[in-house]
């Protein structure tokens, strides 16, 4: 893993300083296949303020986008980013001897998620002068439709249009076919991967899954990816195999509904290991299984991948999307982390966790935030949790 990531951050410098070589920087579930078969080295802000919120420098570079004009309330992803632009600061420097993140030739995004990522990608657009594209889906969906996947198709099309003058040639179809091929292969492997923890015990957390889930954020459309998560796969079964637990004396099976709080997965898991529970699923690390691609149909298949995902569907689709969940993993109990700057991947606040708890599926609430550790009490929450996991 620390290989992998290593890697490909050092040739995302390479190629922002190699005249002949073209960076996009897309959203996290944006068109990604798109760009790396046009031939673009690919980078992603959003893994960029997971970093930031990981490494805790986020809140040295939050108050300064706060200051220039940026709200404490909207997407700490956003604020911890472009603070740290102004501050020019990356916590690449420290990881990998990188200056600064590559700067961009192009950026891509898509409102799948929310249209925070469009002032974020508006804001670099003007800062470089550089030309921007969005896709924009219909959203809060409870079906999808064929016209909705025919739209986004074609917004595909125009995106393709669009960056064929950027890149210098046509988009090669064969090229495109295969690199849906490999996300594929990878987001199936991926959704292995996530799947033995159906085992008790459970070889892996939702903690250790936030950190294996890098390549399938970042690398996708590679055999990079594909190679990585057959290794993982293969080691996962292994564990399976000797009856490993990765929360040893597992007996109580938990779900994590919402954002990590990307400063704390460390005591988060120390608290759940302490109390022999193991958080077993989680709706973030499943936002990046799309299993709807397919290499024969490319940009129909994308724009349906793209549009069903959780986070663009609407509660009562979430609501039996969780009860499968918790049925599949056997769990025991859902936690929902309402996230103070992202209510758009936030369930808690139109009664999904009642429903649950009327379904006999007991639930609980914390409070706090994807990076704004202001927003999170470690106190709070360990007392919350504690006592959740008594009571179930």
């Amino acid at each position: 893993m620390t290989d992998v990531m290593k890697d490909y951050f050092l040739d995302l410098d390479k190629a922002a300083r190699d005249p002949k070589r073209k960076v996009a920087w897309c959203t996290s579930v944006g068109p990604a296949e798109i760009l790396r078969a046009m031939g673009f080295e690919v980078f992603f802000p959003e893994n960029h303020g997971a970093m930031l919120g990981a490494t805790r420098v986020c809140m040295d570079t939050i108050p300064v986008a706060n200051a220039n004009g940026y709200s404490p309330e909207i997407c700490s992803y956003l604020t911890s980013d472009v603070g740290a632009y102004m501050k020019g600061i990356t916590p690449l420097t420290k990881a990998y001897g990188i200056e600064s993140v590559p700067h961009p030739d192009v950026l891509v995004y898509n409102t799948n998620q929310c249209k925070d990522v469009m002032h974020w990608f508006e804001y670099y657009a003007k800062e470089f002068n550089t030309p921007i594209f969005g896709i924009h889906p219909p959203t809060n969906l409870p079906s999808i439709k064929q016209e909705y996947i025919d739209d986004v198709a074609q917004q595909f099309k125009d995106l393709i249009a669009f960056l064929e003058p950027i890149m210098g040639h046509a988009m090669d179809p064969e090229k495109l076919k295969e690199t849906v091929a490999l996300s594929l292969e990878a987001t199936n492997l991926w959704s292995d991967v996530l799947n033995m923890a159906q085992t008790t015990p459970s070889p892996l957390t939702f903690f250790d899954g936030t950190i294996y889930m890098g390549p399938i954020v970042v690398l996708r459309g590679t055999q990079i990816a594909v190679d990585y998560y057959k290794n993982l796969l293969a080691e996962l079964q292994e564990k399976v195999a000797n009856n490993h637990a990765a929360v040893m004396g597992e007996h109580k099976r938990i779900y994590w509904d919402g954002m990590p709080v990307w400063g704390r997965l460390r005591n988060l898991s120390n608290i759940f290991k302490e109390n022999n529970a193991c958080v077993v699923a989680s709706t973030y690390c499943n936002s990046w299984v799309f299993s709807d691609f397919d290499p024969n149909d490319p940009l129909p298949s994308m724009a349906l991948a793209y549009i069903k995902i959780f986070i663009n569907r609407n509660d009562q689709f979430k609501e039996a999307y969780i009860e499968k969940m918790v049925k599949d993993f056997n769990v025991d109990g859902v936690v929902f982390m309402a996230a103070r700057t992202c209510p758009n991947n936030s369930n808690a606040y139109y009664n999904l966790p009642r429903r649950l708890k009327d379904k006999n599926i007991p639930t609980i609430i914390i409070d706090g935030d994807l990076c704004d550790l202001r927003c999170y009490s470690d106190e709070q929450s360990a007392t919350l949790i504690e006592a959740f996991l008594e009571t179930i």
